[in-house]
């Protein structure tokens, strides 16, 4: 029975994007035993992943860590994060590995001299690039996540006339040069005219307000009140999600749910855009075109390098509100 080590520390999306590999090595490899390490913040949303036999917490007690998984004996090690971290973990494991392609020069490139020598390939099929000596294949069947009853949220919390149907809008991301600002997301609410539930966390709670103050009866805030968990259970129940390019963008795409992503410092190209390799139908981006400043950066920063801010400033709208009444009544 091969035994697998998965590694990806961090972040919410980058982990729900490593879900269709876990699934494609337990289906397509027979008895294939998978272990998954990443840090405790991220633990909730797997450790409900049925595909995963056993889930490790890095903590600050790492030399002792090590030891129990070396205990293991590991098959193979398959490094998702490719960092000095996961190094440590191959080096103390001293067991075959195979890490994923990070394509940093490339990134440098593109957001440094705006040379993009990126792969069309999404980080997803780059991901199945580290199993390809097994034999295992990306069954196109997208994305996973797995939500305990516990954490499902009732339709029923919600106002009279957000039940029987809503726009999720993702306020947040955890840099502002991916966030819209406030003024243009009170002025999309407005101009959709559309049953709207604003999602985020605490740290976008006092956003969240001013957006539901000034935007009128038809947005309800439910930003800093609900679990990452509960969060996607909002998510997994709307006709439609709009969101900048963060961890509930790909959860969204999980549920098979029409996603409107928009852009901002960041790009598409990088390949983290949503994952619906069966449904391009329901992935609709956008984003402010001939910018010489784009990418400014594959993270991004707390305020615009340049100071115009332009790649969220001038955001066509009507554009996404056609979009997201388009998803909607269908």
């Amino acid at each position: 029975m091969p035994k697998f080590l998965i590694i990806r520390f961090s972040s919410i999306g980058d982990i729900v994007l490593t879900t269709p590999l876990l699934r494609c090595i337990k289906n397509q490899l027979r008895d294939a035993e998978i272990q998954y390490l990443t840090k405790p913040a991220f633990a909730q949303i797997l450790e409900t992943n049925s595909y995963i036999d056993k889930l490790w917490l890095w903590n600050e007690k790492s030399s002792q860590l090590l030891e129990e998984l070396k205990s293991q004996r590991f098959d193979c090690i398959i490094d998702l994060h490719h960092n000095l971290r996961s190094a440590r973990v191959k080096w103390a494991l001293g067991v075959q590995s195979f890490s994923f392609r990070k394509l940093n020069i490339e990134k440098y490139l593109y957001v440094n001299f705006k040379l993009n020598r990126l792969p069309n390939v999404h980080i997803v099929d780059r991901y199945f690039e580290t199993v390809a000596a097994f034999g295992i294949s990306n069954d196109q069947q997208g994305l996973d996540f797995f939500i305990p009853p516990a954490d499902e949220f009732s339709v029923d919390d919600l106002p009279e006339s957000h039940r029987s149907g809503f726009v999720a809008l993702v306020v947040g991301a955890l840099k502002a040069t991916k966030r819209m600002p406030v003024e243009k997301l009170i002025e999309l609410c407005k101009l959709l005219s559309l049953p709207i539930v604003l999602l985020g966390g605490k740290a976008e709670m006092n956003d969240a307000s001013q957006i539901a103050d000034h935007a009128g009866k038809m947005v309800f805030s439910l930003a800093g009140k609900l679990s990452i968990l509960q969060s996607a259970s909002v998510v997994k129940q709307a006709k439609v999600v709009i969101t900048h390019d963060t961890g509930l963008m790909h959860i969204a795409a999980a549920f098979h749910k029409p996603v409107i992503s928009i852009w901002g410092n960041t790009v598409p190209s990088f390949g983290m855009y949503p994952y619906l390799p069966n449904e391009p139908e329901k992935n609709f981006m956008v984003e402010v075109n001939g910018l010489p400043c784009r990418p400014c950066s594959k993270i991004g920063y707390n305020k615009c390098p340049k100071g115009h801010f332009k790649c969220m400033i001038n955001q066509d709208l009507s554009i996404i509100s056609r979009q997201a009444n388009s998803y909607y009544f269908v």
